[in-house]
């Protein structure tokens, strides 16, 4: 299935019913008066969360949803059928906002958690209502109010515990596949992650989610790459798992360029707990890798793990602290 994290609909709520005109018929009951019902009330158009979706691709193929209109209103009083709502269903994380994407209308992160965005036309009213002392034969009626009309965009923010950031090749995907049960692709060249990834992370009895974005590079926040793409997908992380490549040749460098672009692109993303863990320590020497933790501690960056996914050196010891930091250290002192 394909990844979209964001579209344009257009909804139109269903029109009321129009209220009806007719008079009594009945045998030894003459001039029986008016008995025209009123119409039925127009579909709503609700959206609604769901976790059985991960993704809005399906409104590339429809972006126009309109919901039934009322039926007219009949002769005996009988009131026209209110119509069916439309729902739509979207992922969970979804957020709505106006047409000039300015206005944030609901943002749903609960499963079945609904809101009307059009609201259907009242139905008309039928000619009964309108007989008078004065009046006794009215045939007038009103027609069924038209529904709300509005197009609003659609914009999806996966909802994980935890955020893996860095450049392209740091390892994120590798780390992903080697904790949880998730299989991103990996290969050996940058950008093999083209969407976020989720993984359920086990450990110790608690579980929690990490999502893989694709790989920042300078300018990202401008939308150089892909990752102006994705970043808002993190904005609802607790913490971020900042992953260094430390066989690269300025690993320093690499971690300033990622917290530059957190910084430009806003968001509160730059004020987010952030654990740094230099990867790929397997492919060095320890008098290497050595070298990298101190060029780090020379700009008074202190690396908070030495991590390689291949070996799974320093693994556990990383997701117990994401773990910390996402349940809170009062919580886990509390743990049997």
């Amino acid at each position: 299935m394909r990844f979209l994290d964001r579209a344009k609909i257009h909804l139109k709520a269903g029109n009321g019913g129009n209220g009806a005109v007719s008079f009594r018929r009945e045998k030894y009951i003459p001039e029986g008066g008016p008995n025209g019902g009123d119409g039925g009330r127009g579909g709503d158009v609700i959206a609604r969360a769901t976790n059985e979706l991960n993704t809005l691709i399906d409104f590339r193929y429809k972006q126009h949803f309109k919901a039934p209109r009322g039926g007219n209103g009949m002769g005996k009083d009988r009131t026209g059928r209110s119509a069916e709502d439309l729902i739509i269903d979207v992922p969970i994380g979804t957020q709505i906002w106006s047409d000039d994407d300015t206005v944030l209308i609901a943002d749903l992160t609960e499963d079945q958690e609904q809101i009307v965005l059009a609201r259907g036309g009242h139905g008309g009213l039928g000619n009964a209502r309108f007989k008078t002392s004065t009046n006794r034969t009215p045939r007038h009626f009103t027609p069924g109010g038209d529904g709300d009309e509005r197009s609003v965009w659609l914009q999806l923010k996966i909802l994980a515990d935890a955020g893996l950031i860095g450049l392209p090749n740091a390892g994120k995907s590798t780390f992903l596949a080697a904790v949880s049960r998730a299989r991103p692709k990996i290969a050996d060249y940058p950008f093999t992650t083209l969407e976020p990834k989720l993984g359920t992370i086990v450990i110790d009895h608690d579980a929690f989610v990490i999502a893989d974005i694709p790989g920042l590079i300078e300018g990202a926040h401008d939308g150089a790459g892909l990752g102006d793409q994705f970043l808002g997908h993190i904005e609802r992380c607790a913490v971020l798992i900042h992953l260094v490549d430390a066989t690269q040749e300025a690993p320093l460098t690499a971690f300033q360029t990622i917290r530059e672009e957190l910084e430009l692109y806003g968001h509160g993303l730059s004020s987010k707990p952030e654990i740094l863990c230099l990867s790929k320590a397997d492919a060095l020497t320890d008098d290497a890798l050595s070298g990298v933790i101190v060029t780090f501690k020379a700009q008074g960056i202190e690396p908070d793990h030495i991590i390689s996914s291949h070996s799974q050196r320093g693994l556990a010891e990383l997701l117990r602290h994401v773990k910390s930091v996402i349940v809170g250290p009062e919580i886990l002192d509390q743990t049997p």
